[in-house]
């Protein structure tokens, strides 16, 4: 059974940093793209990053030069390093896992992150 469960939101002061981690457990491997989507009240959500099992890295125009997605396969592990953070970047931050081609596809239960002095 696939379980994708982040870590590392919060409440930090506009312009400040958040580094958040998603953990995989289960059949998950590197072939497996990792992404980061998020979701505001009355949004829809949408895509933050994404990462290719060799480091191929796509970003949403509005976290460009101030997001980070890394990965560490061997620890299953999925990093988003959130810098310069701004009050529209509060929101729900998902992450997922999917297969090319396929139909497999996983989300995580979200963490929150807020931005606000």
């Amino acid at each position: 059974q696939v379980q994708l469960v982040e870590s590392g939101g919060g409440l930090v002061q506009p312009g400040g940093s958040l580094r958040l981690s998603c953990a995989a457990s289960g059949s998950i491997d590197s072939r497996y793209v990792m992404g980061w989507y998020r979701q505001a009240p009355g949004n829809q959500r949408e895509l933050v990053a994404t990462i290719y099992s060799r480091g191929t890295t796509n970003y949403g125009d509005s976290v460009k030069g101030r997001f980070t997605i890394s990965r560490d396969n061997a620890k299953k592990t999925v990093y988003l390093q959130m810098n310069s953070l701004k009050p529209e970047d509060t929101a729900v931050y998902y992450c997922k896992a999917f297969l090319v081609g396929s139909t497999r596809n996983y989300w995580g239960q979200g963490t929150q992150v807020t931005v606000s002095s």
